[in-house]
């Protein structure tokens, strides 16, 4: 079910269905120190597979500062995620893991988390964001680039969860009971979505001036191709505007590039097998 997850050092890319997924993580690592391989940091990436091979869920969660001691509260978020990870709702995820938080003693930190899922049958990607930078869209039938949220065109969903509280969309850990909103996108082929830690947008030139969503969204529509890597493109963007040659933080950037390439229709066998996980006849303990 998991295909990929941790807060360390990592780069590479995968193909999940309805998607091609790249994940950059560099950690951050203190001026003077050789930076290790295995180096881990604040940001948590995940990218799962339901039990019934209909969703795909990509997580990208930033936990305020870094070393050490918030690696090792990254660890334990990703914890929290593992148990969650199939729960179709994921306001309803976001409610438990913000409960989860804000009962453990952070030492006035919090975490920041951007929750997507990815629904093969209709092609539709829902977006839940934890006081997370909004994430960027492309739309490759009109080579146009926006920040993704409620107001994004072509947002045709939008949903909050059963149980509002007025106060909506904090950060994981400040205040418990937390409501969180999410929205639909029904994605085309060679549409793509672009997940990042606050690294990107607070990087900031000599003058403080910080790069911010709308930099980095026009950083994007520069450096953006069809053939170009635009993981490393839009860290390399964010360093010169700095003009530096690393993040002053940990930075993990996830792109999503959409190719309506779904799994194969089960056989009867296979899908006796799934239904039998989901209803928990299978020893998987899943909520999908």
């Amino acid at each position: 079910m998991e295909v990929w997850g941790g807060n360390r050092a990592f780069d590479s890319s995968v193909a999940v269905p309805g998607n091609d997924v790249r994940v950059s993580c560099v950690p951050y690592v203190e001026a003077g120190i050789d930076r290790l391989a295995n180096s881990a940091g604040g940001d948590l990436y995940y990218v799962s597979n339901c039990a019934a091979g209909l969703i795909t869920r990509f997580v990208l969660a930033d936990v305020a500062g870094h070393g050490e001691v918030v690696a090792e509260l990254a660890r334990t978020l990703r914890t929290l995620m593992r148990a969650h990870i199939n729960t179709a709702d994921q306001s309803r995820l976001a409610q438990d893991l913000n409960q989860a938080l804000a009962a453990m003693d952070l030492n006035g930190r919090f975490v920041t988390a951007a929750l997507l899922t990815y629904f093969s049958p209709t092609d539709h990607l829902i977006v839940c964001s934890a006081g997370h930078p909004r994430p960027l869209l492309h739309r490759h039938r009109t080579d146009e680039w926006h920040l993704l949220d409620r107001s994004t065109p072509g947002v045709i969903n939008a949903i909050q969860s059963g149980n509002p509280t007025g106060i909506a969309n904090l950060p994981l850990g400040i205040l418990d009971p937390t409501d969180y909103e999410q929205f639909a996108l029904k994605l085309e082929p060679g549409d793509r979505v672009v997940l990042y830690s606050d690294a990107f947008v607070e990087a900031a030139d000599p003058a403080g001036r910080q790069l911010g969503e709308q930099g980095l969204l026009d950083l994007a529509r520069r450096v953006s191709s069809g053939e170009s890597d635009l993981a490393q493109d839009l860290r390399s963007g964010a360093m010169a505007h700095a003009r530096t040659d690393r993040l002053d933080d940990d930075a993990t950037i996830i792109v999503l590039t959409h190719t309506a390439h779904n799994p194969p229709e089960p056989s009867l066998l296979e899908r006796v097998t799934r239904w039998g996980h989901m209803l928990g006849l299978g020893g998987i303990d899943t909520e999908v």
